[in-house]
C-alpha cells in the first residue's frame, strides 16, 4: 500500500477513535439531556451511528490536514515571497486651457 494512502487511513482511524470518544463524553455528561432521549427513543441507536460518522467525518477530516499541513520542510529559510520594487511612473504635467471655464 502507498505510504499516502497509509498515513490518510491511519490518521482518519485516529479521527474515528476520537470521534468515538467524544460521542462517549457527550453521553456521560448528558449534554442536552442526550443520554436520556438516547435510550428512551427507538431511534437512539441511529442517532449515536449518526454523532459517530459525522464526527468521524470532521476529526478525521482535521487530523488529515494537520498532518499534511505540517509535512513541510524545516529548511525554509526566507522570510516571506519576493518582493519585486513597484513600477513608479514619472508625473508629467499636462497643459488645460482655463479660458473655456466660467
Amino acid at each position: 500500500m502507498p505510504d499516502h494512502i497509509r498515513m490518510i487511513l491511519k490518521h482518519g482511524l485516529i479521527g474515528f477513535g476520537i470521534s468515538v470518544a467524544f460521542t462517549a463524553m457527550i453521553l456521560v455528561f448528558n449534554i442536552g439531556n442526550l443520554w436520556h432521549l438516547v435510550t428512551h427513543t427507538t431511534e437512539g441507536p441511529v442517532a449515536v451511528a449518526m454523532l459517530i460518522i459525522f464526527g468521524t467525518v470532521t476529526f478525521g477530516s482535521a487530523q488529515i490536514g494537520y498532518m499534511i499541513m505540517s509535512m513541510g520542510e524545516d529548511e525554509d529559510d526566507d522570510q516571506g515571497g519576493k518582493r519585486d520594487a513597484l513600477p513608479v511612473a514619472d508625473p508629467v504635467a499636462i497643459p488645460i486651457n482655463a479660458q473655456g471655464r466660467s
